[in-house]
């Protein structure tokens, strides 16, 4: 069991070392600790304290990819507007279902962009949020 560990610790010292972390390596670097902790516990039979160490390890991995995965995409009203094609009074109706007809043709699960796909969702996001704040 120590040479696991002190593999595993190598492993992440490297992978530190060379970059491969990237942003918000504290994060991922808690989440393998508490993953490492969470075996060796269920390694030596302690079931709990190896599951509350699986748990953790699992929050900080998934909120760390979460995070990553929602990146914003910078977008003002106008471009907005103009992307959904929807004119200044449109009300919440109007931008879904704008960005139902749009999405349909620009969705990568249809042969569409990424990008593109992102930047409408994104619109649609702004504008129903701006209408929320505006009361």
């Amino acid at each position: 069991m120590a040479m696991f560990l002190l593999l595993a610790a190598a492993a992440v010292g490297y992978a530190w070392w060379k970059g491969w972390l990237g942003k918000g390596a504290e994060r991922k670097l808690g989440a393998v600790a508490a993953t490492i902790l969470a075996l060796w516990l269920l390694a030596r039979g302690q079931v709990v304290p190896g599951l509350a160490a699986g748990v953790v390890a699992a929050g900080l991995g998934l909120s760390g990819w979460m995070q990553a995965k929602v990146a914003a995409v910078p977008m003002d009203e106008l471009e907005a507007r103009r992307l959904l094609g929807v004119g200044l009074n449109a009300d919440e109706d109007e931008i879904l279902a704008a960005h139902r007809r749009l999405i349909a043709k620009v969705h990568p699960d249809r042969g569409g962009n990424p990008e593109m796909a992102r930047r409408v969702n994104a619109a649609r996001d702004y504008l129903i949020v701006n209408r929320a704040r505006r009361g």
